[in-house]
């Protein structure tokens, strides 16, 4: 029987590989698991059926109590009914709005408690912000809400997970307003949504003066091309 002996040398060489194979294996295995859990989750909805004649309409609401009849004059008008996506400070701060927003045949949807960005708090501060919110809703109008909007569009895969094991659909958009941004006038907001495909598409928008001023624009436009304005609920 042969003895072989490795010198020293030899040894640290061997030693390094085995090291450097060994954290490249546990660096592989764990994120291949992370990849898993990942595609488990439902990816954020940000449009529908492209071949569908059919748009929905949503606004995102934590402020701007004073353009909100406004709005809804302007649907009720229009013969409209969208999803509003409220704030679970908002929500307890006006009951009463919410109801009549409610009560108008508006879908209600959840966006948080107080507008935080989801990828930068943890899984617990995830949870509370829409469980708070849910429960606000709740105890409002007596609904379990069931689309989520994180606020800004801002989330992460803990955001998602959290959103769904609470029941939520995660929702975001494909036309966007911008209306919030500082010089949105009634012709920049109207060329940013008539620039964009309408079929199957979502529409985010906020209670803003502009926005009240382009929204008639807007529906009379979009319904010229055979598309019907709705509520996530029914684009989905």
């Amino acid at each position: 029987m042969r003895i072989y002996i490795i010198s020293k040398k030899m040894f640290i060489i061997v030693s390094f590989i085995l090291l450097i194979t060994i954290i490249f294996l546990s660096f592989y295995v764990e994120n291949s698991i992370d990849t898993f859990f990942m595609e488990e989750l439902e990816e954020p909805i940000r449009n529908g059926d492209a071949n569908m004649n059919k748009m929905a309409f949503t606004c995102n609401v934590d402020w701007g109590n004073e353009e909100i009849p406004k709005i809804l004059d302007i649907l009720e008008e229009k013969n409209i009914k969208i999803t509003f996506f409220v704030t679970g400070r908002w929500a307890l701060k006006n009951p009463e709005l919410l109801k009549f927003i409610y009560s108008k045949g508006h879908e209600i949807g959840n966006h948080a408690y107080s507008h935080k960005m989801h990828s930068k708090i943890s899984e617990k501060e995830n949870y509370d912000q829409i469980k708070k919110t849910e429960d606000a809703i709740m105890n409002a109008l007596g609904i379990k809400t069931k689309y989520f909007a994180p606020p800004s569009g801002d989330f992460n895969q803990t955001t998602l997970k959290v959103a769904k094991n609470l029941g939520y659909k995660t929702i975001l958009w494909s036309v966007d307003t911008v209306d919030w941004r500082k010089g949105s006038s009634k012709e920049i907001i109207i060329a940013r949504v008539m620039k964009k495909p309408h079929k199957g598409a979502i529409l985010l928008m906020h209670p803003k003066p502009a926005t009240v001023e382009a929204l008639p624009f807007l529906i009379d436009k979009i319904k010229e091309e055979d598309i019907e304005i709705g509520r996530i609920s029914d684009l989905l």
